[in-house]
């Protein structure tokens, strides 16, 4: 005799219906052996009683179970465990033969084995509350959140609501690339079509997508010293072989990079962020632009282009992209909106002959079918509006006008702890502090005071300790960073 009694517990305080209850916890004990193919349950009345429910709640727990393909009816004699379960082990009756509850019932650790690759295990930034100076984000209180609403709002009313909601392009929607293409072109000197665009989730898309279909194990690329991790991951997941270069106040070491393709047998792509390198902000010189699109066409590797943060650069015209000057299509340029607007936007961009835009959208479509055609839409009504350019323009003034106040702070109040270079571009400062000076602790200190900034470890090559960060302007007003000067200063 099944002791039911003991074995179904309801929790009355439970979002989860009883009768659910009831339905899961028999389905849990037909699949541990308790309950037996074709064994007989109590009537709705008798198990009723025993769990002091009302009948109808136990009819409904049988018709759920009914429904699931647990139990089976037999007219005139009962409700049963279906007949077509495999035989299982009965598992000993014990106090702890209850169900588990639905916080539990997922255990931490698989059944089975995987690898789990060390690279992977890296900290997730998120935008966080209160002081920050993050590692270079957009304030998403200047994003054109209005411009926005109404944009995604046409989008319900115009046009053909089967094309609107049912599967799009691949490649990203057609509004947005034509405008993108439009944009590019008058900014950066490119000379695309929509046919050159993959719109992608974010930067780190496009850079995914190019490492799987561009390199195979064993292939070689090569880095700066110091360079973007979300990159090097995807070089290190396609099995690549990493060759790094330094990286001083002029950019990656071209001549460097030369020597390594004399002495390597070949080398299928180079990863630069020429316009800001990451993480340390330095511009890459026009002089090592020339040759490095000069040894790309010497040796045939591929060149990929991050640009990050093109659309803010406080000095005038900023420097074009390596891709407006590529007369071979060797360069794949990368872009995204993300650090434009905001981290939610998850929009970015792959500028490539379109053969290779053709083989992403493939290879894109067994990953992630399509991105969000609407926020595609509105963003691409934003540029044909001019709201996009607009938010660019005044964007910029105002983190110009944070970066000049953030380094006046670091000069005047933390001269004696930290070298920094003021940045002609871009949302952070690279900051060099005191080998004296613990980052870590630091860095943990700050954030029990209500200041949170990167230690910094994440940026430093094998086997070397910078002392380095990154310190993001962009999203604090003139107030918080002077008050996170003044939290960081108090510490120090």
């Amino acid at each position: 005799m099944i002791p039911f009694k003991s074995l179904i517990q309801i929790d009355k305080s439970s979002a989860v219906p009883v009768f659910l209850q009831v339905s899961n916890q028999l389905a849990h004990f037909i699949r541990a052996g308790t309950l037996l193919a074709g064994q007989r349950l109590p009537g709705t009345r008798q198990l009723a009683e025993l769990l002091t429910l009302n009948r109808q709640t136990i009819v409904a727990a049988y018709d759920e179970g009914l429904a699931q393909g647990w139990l089976e009816s037999k007219t005139g004699s009962g409700t049963y465990v279906a007949a077509h379960f495999p035989e299982v082990k009965p598992q000993a009756l014990t106090l702890d033969s209850t169900a588990p509850s639905p916080q539990t019932i997922a255990s931490k650790t698989p059944g089975y084995t995987f690898e789990s690759i060390p690279f992977l295990h890296r900290p997730i930034l998120t935008q966080t509350t209160g002081l920050h100076l993050d590692d270079g984000f957009p304030d998403i209180r200047l994003a054109p959140m209005d411009e926005l609403s109404r944009a995604y709002r046409s989008y319900f009313r115009w046009g053909n609501p089967q094309a609107h909601f049912g599967y799009g392009d691949t490649k990203g929607h057609l509004l947005l690339r034509e405008q993108l293409s439009a944009h590019l072109n008058e900014t950066r000197g490119l000379r695309t079509t929509s046919d050159n665009i993959l719109i992608t989730r974010g930067s780190i898309m496009g850079v995914h997508l190019a490492s799987q279909v561009l390199l195979r194990p064993g292939d070689v690329v090569v880095t700066g010293e110091t360079n973007y991790v979300g990159a090097t991951m995807n070089f290190q997941r396609a099995g690549a072989t990493l060759v790094t270069v330094p990286v001083d106040q002029h950019g990656l070491d071209v001549e460097a990079l030369a020597q390594v393709c004399a002495q390597q047998k070949s080398i299928r792509m180079v990863f630069v962020t020429p316009h800001h390198h990451y993480p340390t902000t330095v511009t890459l010189r026009p002089d090592r632009r020339i040759r490095l699109l000069q040894l790309a066409e010497q040796y045939g590797f591929i060149v990929l282009e991050d640009d990050y943060d093109y659309d803010f650069h406080y000095l005038s015209r900023p420097i074009l992209p390596l891709a407006s000057a590529d007369p071979k299509g060797m360069v794949v340029y990368i872009g995204s909106l993300t650090k434009s607007v905001a981290p939610a936007f998850r929009i970015g961009y792959v500028v490539a002959p379109s053969e290779l835009i053709d083989e992403l959208a493939r290879l894109r479509r067994i990953i992630d079918r399509q991105g969000d055609p609407m926020l595609e839409f509105a963003v691409g009504q934003l540029f044909k509006t001019g709201d996009l350019k607009r938010h660019f323009r005044k964007a910029l003034r105002t983190y110009q006008a944070r970066r000049d106040r953030f380094c006046d702070l670091l000069t005047n109040e933390l001269a004696q702890y930290v070298q920094f270079a003021k940045p002609d571009g871009g949302m952070a400062v690279w900051a060099r502090f005191d080998p004296a000076i613990d980052l870590e602790k630091l860095a943990l200190r700050a954030g029990q005071q209500g200041l949170f900034f990167s230690n910094g470890v994440s940026h430093n090559p094998p086997g070397q300790r910078l002392n380095c960060t990154r310190f993001g302007f962009a999203s604090s007003t003139e107030d918080e960073l002077e008050l996170s000067i003044r939290v960081l200063k108090k510490i120090l």
